[in-house]
């Protein structure tokens, strides 16, 4: 049984079961009522009902909000600041995947504030505005293993006036404690399985590719890809593979943590994609990545190499991309954008928007909007 308890980058509780010590959680952040926040989907699951029971049973009374999209945005934060006060909520249970996470900790953050959510977008010291004795705290969940938000500092959330998405950020913001239990992903389809485990890939490789020096995130990045290359398959292929769903869920916090060293390119053109298309933000990232990864190849050549060694597939970059195509073909990613919706006409809009990302000043080299259009065209034609 693979099992931990973990400080690092908070108090992480890992392993099979452990969704049992989620009272014990609460109580050590001083949550005596507290609010789950998660999504309609799986609000409807057992698993939901198993967890809210768990906290019953402990003698704390629990609220549940449901109120999360697939691409959250502001009102779905203002339904949960609702849903908090109205219970006289105490802290915040984020409950699902990256979704219900990011908006289960902007609820926490928002709950004591008076000025409105974007005034804390992550623009330069934007967090300052924070009235942290208002914060309250978050006890993080996650259901699914690709975004890794459960040990993130931040939100992203679509601003449906601009459709674009937006980053809310405070170093508070990272929840006091995590449970990853993988017990609770052995339900996912395989799909969501394959599209969010090529989300917690584009993490940790957007990290790995990232340039600057950070030892830290590079080596935490590169197991983070060794576990996915030894694990992604097997939790697709049979999703009541224990082993398989640990090490993918460890996959995707090492994806979250090791990406404060930066982003790129995906990101950049999958933001847009999501916000406009309401694309899945996984499938996205999967759908791009092998795009980025050519156009990007000059600066990231000796490092994909070295990645391949270490993944035991070759010593190229040529393996490593081999390795991706192949991995998409095996879980069935589509090869182009027309498949999230995308169309030619779109391109005009969506390269500069992917040029402005925030994830974009991660990439090993600067792109222009004219680069991000290439990129874009080449992704609806399948051309690499």
């Amino acid at each position: 049984m693979i099992t931990g308890s973990w400080n690092y980058p908070t108090s992480i509780r890992f392993g099979p079961g452990r969704i049992r010590e989620l009272p014990d959680a609460c109580a050590e952040l001083g949550v005596r009522r507290p609010l789950l926040i998660t999504d309609p989907g799986l609000a409807a699951l057992e698993i939901t009902e198993r967890t809210l029971q768990v906290v019953r049973d402990a003698g704390l009374p629990v609220g549940l909000d449901r109120n999360v999209k697939p691409n959250p945005n502001r009102d779905n934060v203002a339904a949960g600041v609702e849903a908090f006060r109205a219970g006289d909520h105490d802290g915040v249970i984020a409950f699902g995947g990256g979704s219900a996470l990011d908006v289960g900790k902007a609820v926490a953050l928002m709950a004591g504030q008076r000025r409105p959510i974007w005034d804390f977008e992550d623009v330069g010291d934007n967090w300052t505005r924070v009235d942290e004795a208002r914060m309250a705290p978050v006890v993080a969940v996650p259901t699914t293993s690709g975004t890794g938000s459960e040990v993130g500092r931040a939100s992203v959330l679509v601003d449906e006036a601009t459709h674009t998405k937006r980053i809310i950020f405070h170093a508070r913001m990272l929840p006091g404690r995590v449970i990853c239990d993988p017990e609770l992903t052995v339900g996912l389809p395989a799909g969501i399985t394959a599209a969010v485990g090529m989300d917690a890939l584009s993490h940790n490789l957007e990290a790995w590719c990232a340039p600057g020096f950070h030892p830290q995130a590079d080596g935490i990045a590169a197991e983070g890809i060794r576990l996915v290359h030894r694990a992604l398959r097997r939790a697709v292929l049979d999703g009541a593979d224990l082993e398989a769903r640990s090490w993918m869920m460890a996959a995707s916090l090492m994806g979250a943590t090791a990406f404060q060293k930066g982003l790129g390119g995906m990101h950049a053109m999958s933001h847009p994609i999501g916000a406009i298309y309401d694309a899945h933000h996984g499938l996205t990232n999967a759908v791009v990545m092998p795009y980025v990864l050519v156009r990007n190849r000059d600066a990231i050549s000796e490092r994909c190499g070295r990645l391949a060694a270490y993944l035991g597939i070759g010593d190229t970059f040529t393996a490593l991309l081999d390795w991706v195509l192949g991995l998409r073909e095996d879980l069935g990613i589509p090869h182009t954008t027309p498949s999230l919706g995308v169309v030619d006409d779109e391109v005009a809009r969506l390269a500069p928007m992917a040029h402005a990302d925030p994830s974009a000043g991660g990439n090993p080299i600067p792109l222009t909007v004219d680069d991000y259009a290439a990129l874009f065209r080449a992704s609806l034609a399948g051309r690499l």
